[in-house]
C-alpha cells in the first residue's frame, strides 16, 4: 500500500493513519512520566499538579486514538515492541524535527514538551507523514474522515463493533472526557477533544474550552500553554492572549525539588543483577503489562481498563522508587528505560 504524502484517501489509509495516532500519544507518555516523577511533589506541588494533568489528558487521548480506531473496524495495537524504541527518537511518522528523550523536569524538558505540543498556525497545512506539528497531522486525519464518508457513505466508514468503545472513564488528575465514537459526529468530537487540549481552541485561544480540573474556579488551560506557564514562572488569567503571554499570579519551580535523573537511561548502563538494573527491569515488565492490559481494554474487553488502572499505580511507585536510587553516573539517580519485554519474560506475578 502507497500512502499519501497529502492527504488520505482509502479506508486502509485511514486505518493506519489512526494507528499511527495511537503511537503519538503514547510516545509522550514516558516523558511526561519521568519529569513528573521526578518533581517531589512537597516542594513542586503546582509544577507536579500541571504536568499530572497532562499526562493523564495524554491518556485520555490514547484512548480517544483507539475508540477511533475500533470505530472504523481496526485493531489497534499497543502492546508491540515499535511503540518503545530507543531513546531518544522522532515522533512517530513525523519530520524529525521533535526528539523525544527521557530526563527530569527542568529547562530542557520543558523546551521538549513545548515542541512537542506546539500549535500549528492556523494556516498551517494538513500532513498526513511527516508532519510538523501535531495539528497538523489530525486536521489530514479529519479531512480524510470527511472524504471517506463522502464518498463511501459514513456506515461504510464505521464499521466497527460499538461494544469495543470505552466510555465513562475518568483520569483523577485531568480534564476531558472519553468519547465513545459511532460516527462522523462523534469522531470529530473526539479529534477535537485531542487537538483542543493539547493547542488551545481554534489554534488561536490559550484555554482549551474546559474547565480547570484542580482549580475549578477557572478555565483550564491547553498543554502548550501550561508549559509556558512553567517556562514563564507566571499563570494566564483572564482577558490573557498566546500573544500576551501569562500576566497572572506566579508558578515557582523549585530546582532543587527535582531528582537528577540521567537522562536516556538504558538497562545496559548497569551490569547484570545490580539493583539499579533490576529495579529498571521491573519496571519495564510492569510497564509492558500496562499497555498489554490497555490494548486488551482496546480490542474487546474493555472492563480489562480497570486492572490497567491499578497497574498505573504501580507503575508510579517503580518509578519514584528508581528516581531515588544513586545511579553511580556524576550525582544523577537513575530512571525508567521503557525497553520492551515480550510476554513470556514478564514475570509470572504480573499475569492474571
Amino acid at each position: 500500500m502507497t500512502l499519501s504524502t497529502t492527504g488520505i484517501s482509502t479506508l486502509d489509509e485511514l486505518r493506519t493513519h489512526l494507528q499511527w495516532a495511537l503511537e503519538l500519544e503514547h510516545s509522550t507518555l514516558p516523558p511526561y512520566l519521568c519529569a513528573l516523577y521526578s518533581l517531589d511533589p512537597d516542594r513542586n506541588a503546582e509544577a507536579a499538579q500541571v504536568v499530572g494533568t497532562v499526562f493523564a489528558e495524554e491518556m485520555l487521548h490514547l484512548l480517544l486514538a483507539a475508540n477511533l480506531l475500533n470505530a472504523v473496524g481496526a485493531d489497534p495495537v499497543l502492546d508491540a515492541p515499535h511503540l518503545l524504541p530507543s531513546y531518544p527518537h522522532p515522533l512517530p511518522h513525523s519530520d524529525g524535527s521533535v526528539q523525544v528523550g527521557l530526563g527530569p523536569f527542568g529547562p530542557e524538558a520543558l523546551d521538549l514538551f513545548l515542541r512537542i505540543e506546539q500549535p500549528a498556525r492556523v494556516d498551517a497545512p494538513a500532513q498526513a507523514d511527516g508532519y510538523a506539528t501535531i495539528g497538523q497531522f489530525y486536521t489530514a486525519i479529519e479531512n480524510g474522515l470527511r472524504e471517506l464518508c463522502a464518498t463511501l457513505g459514513e456506515e461504510a466508514v464505521f464499521s466497527g463493533d460499538p461494544a469495543r468503545q470505552i466510555s465513562d472513564v475518568h483520569f483523577r488528575r485531568g480534564g476531558g472526557r472519553v468519547i465513545a465514537v459511532v460516527g462522523l459526529a462523534s469522531a470529530l468530537d473526539a479529534l477535537g477533544e485531542i487537538v483542543e487540549q493539547g493547542e488551545g481552541a481554534t489554534r488561536t485561544e490559550v484555554w482549551d474550552g474546559d474547565r480547570d480540573v484542580v482549580h475549578p474556579d477557572r478555565d483550564e488551560v491547553a498543554h502548550y500553554f501550561r508549559f509556558v506557564e512553567l517556562k514563564e514562572g507566571r499563570r494566564f488569567q483572564a482577558g490573557d492572549t498566546p500573544r500576551s503571554g501569562p500576566t497572572g499570579e506566579a508558578l515557582v519551580v523549585d530546582l532543587d525539588g527535582i531528582a537528577p535523573m540521567r537522562p536516556n537511561p538504558r538497562t545496559t548502563d548497569h551490569a547484570p543483577g545490580s539493583p539499579v538494573r533490576q529495579a529498571q527491569e521491573e519496571f519495564n515488565r510492569t510497564y509492558c503489562l500496562l499497555l498489554q492490559q490497555l490494548e486488551e481494554a482496546c480490542t474487546g474487553s474493555p472492563s480489562r481498563l480497570g486492572a490497567a488502572i491499578g497497574t498505573m499505580y504501580a507503575v508510579r511507585e517503580q518509578a519514584l522508587a528508581l528516581l531515588r536510587m544513586p545511579d553511580g553516573n556524576g550525582g544523577s539517580t537513575a530512571g525508567p528505560t521503557f525497553e520492551w519485554v515480550p510476554r513470556d519474560r514478564r514475570s509470572a506475578s504480573t499475569h492474571e
